[in-house]
C-alpha cells in the first residue's frame, strides 16, 4: 500500500534514484487557495546539502504541480506533484549490489519482492520523505483556514535533551533544535559521530495547536493511533509517544489525570486526546529516530546468495536523520488532521442539515 488517509489522502511513488519522487494528494476541497511558494518553502526545509549536519547530497527539490489546480485555487479533483531528482551518484552502490546493508530495509525487501533495487535503497530510501512534505504542504493550507497551528523541533539529539523548548528558536536553528542552551552540545554530538564515521539518534516534538475538540474516530480510527501510525510509517522511527507516553504509565491516576476547568483543562498529560478523540487542548506528539543506519564503518552481513561477507558503505548519508524528519512528521500531523477535519463534518444530523439546508 502506497496511500495513507480516508477522506483526505495521498499516495506517493518513484524511487531513491529514479527520475524522481510525487505524490497523489485526494479529497482536496474546492475553492481552497494553493501558495506554490509555501510549498516549496515546506521542501526547502526538508532537502539535502545545506549544511554540515546533514547528507551532502544536493538537490533542489523543485516541485510542479501537474494537476488538480485553476488559477490559484484547488479545483476538488486530485492534485499531482512531482519532485525530479537531480543529483543521484548511484555507482556508490554498486559495491552493495548483492549486500544486504544492516539497519536498512535491503534484507526484507528482498524476501518480500524477490527484487534487489540497490541504488540508496530505491523506494525504501527517506529520499521518498519529500513527497510526504509536500502532500503536507496541502493539508497545512487548509487547517490554516481553521486556525489551526502545527509546529516541531527537536526535542533530544544522542540523549541530549531540550529542556527550554521555544518554537520561534526553531526558525533559527541549523539542527532545528527547540533549545539554544542545549543546541551546541547537541551539534558537538552530532559531528563527534561524523567525525568517527558513525550516527546518533533524535527525537522531534510535533505541537498542533487550536483543533477543535471532536477529532477522532472511535474505536478503530482514533486520532492517537493514527497520529502514531502516521509517525511509524515515516523512515528510521522507532517510537511514538502521545502527551505524556511513557512516563504515565511510572505514575498514579491521581497525578496523571488531567482537571477539567470551565474553559480549560489544568494539565495536559494526556496530550490533548481523550478516548481518541481530540479535547481542545495541544495536541503533543513525540517522534523517536533510530540513528541513521548508513554508517562508514566496516559491518558484517550476508549478501543476496546468504554468504557472509564485511564490506564498507560508501555514497552520501545524514548523521542525524531525525534534523530532516522534523518537518515530515510535521507535515504527517497535518494530513492527520487534515483527514480527521473532513470525516468529523458528518457526524451530527445538526451538521448535514446546515450544509444542505443553509441559506
Amino acid at each position: 500500500m502506497n496511500k495513507f488517509g480516508i477522506r483526505f489522502s495521498f499516495s506517493t511513488f518513484g524511487e531513491s534514484h529514479g527520475v524522481g519522487i510525487g505524490c497523489l494528494v485526494d479529497g482536496v476541497p474546492a475553492g481552497l487557495k494553493i501558495d506554490e511558494a509555501f510549498i516549496q518553502a515546506e521542501l526547502d526545509r526538508r532537502k539535502p546539502g545545506q549544511n554540515e549536519f546533514a547528507t551532502a547530497r544536493k538537490e533542489g527539490d523543485k516541485v510542479e504541480i501537474l494537476s488538480g489546480t485553476f488559477e490559484g485555487l484547488s479545483t476538488g479533483t486530485p492534485i499531482s506533484m512531482v519532485i525530479y531528482n537531480t543529483n543521484q551518484k548511484s555507482k556508490d552502490y554498486t559495491n552493495i549490489k548483492d549486500i544486504f546493508r544492516p539497519g536498512h530495509a535491503d534484507f526484507t525487501y528482498w524476501h518480500k519482492y524477490g527484487i534487489r533495487d540497490y541504488r540508496g535503497g530505491g523506494r525504501s530510501s527517506a529520499r521518498e520523505t519529500a513527497a510526504r512534505v509536500a502532500a503536507g504542504a496541502i493539508a497545512k493550507m487548509m487547517i490554516a483556514e481553521l486556525g489551526i497551528e502545527i509546529q516541531s523541533g527537536i526535542i533530544e539529539i544522542a540523549g541530549i535533551r531540550s529542556e527550554n523548548l521555544d518554537f520561534d528558536y526553531v526558525k533559527n536553528s541549523q539542527i532545528y533544535t527547540l533549545d539554544k542552551n542545549a543546541e551546541n552540545a547537541q551539534k558537538a554530538a552530532i559531528l563527534e559521530a561524523k567525525t568517527r564515521h558513525d550516527s546518533v539518534g533524535g527525537a522531534v516534538l510535533v505541537k498542533i495547536k487550536n483543533a477543535p475538540i471532536g477529532l477522532g474516530e472511535p474505536l478503530y480510527y482514533k486520532l492517537d493511533a493514527i497520529l502514531a501510525d502516521a509517525m511509524m510509517g515515516i523512515n528510521a522511527v522507532k517510537a511514538v509517544e502521545i502527551g505524556d507516553g511513557m512516563r504515565s504509565s511510572r505514575t498514579t491516576g491521581a497525578t496523571n489525570n488531567d482537571p477539567i476547568k470551565a474553559d480549560h483543562f489544568t494539565s495536559n498529560h494526556a496530550g490533548g486526546i481523550l478516548g481518541g478523540i481530540s479535547n481542545g487542548e495541544d495536541i503533543n506528539v513525540s517522534v523517536y529516530f533510530k540513528p541513521t543506519p548508513s554508517i562508514f564503518i566496516e559491518q558484517e552481513t550476508i549478501d543476496t546468495h546468504n554468504k557472509e561477507q564485511h564490506f564498507s558503505l560508501k555514497g552520501r548519508h545524514d548523521p542525524c536523520v531525525a534534523i530532516r524528519g522534523s518537518v515530515v512528521a510535521e507535515s504527517m500531523a497535518a494530513i492527520v488532521i487534515a483527514d480527521m477535519l473532513l470525516l468529523n463534518m458528518g457526524r451530527k444530523m445538526s451538521g448535514v442539515k446546515e450544509y444542505y439546508f443553509k441559506k
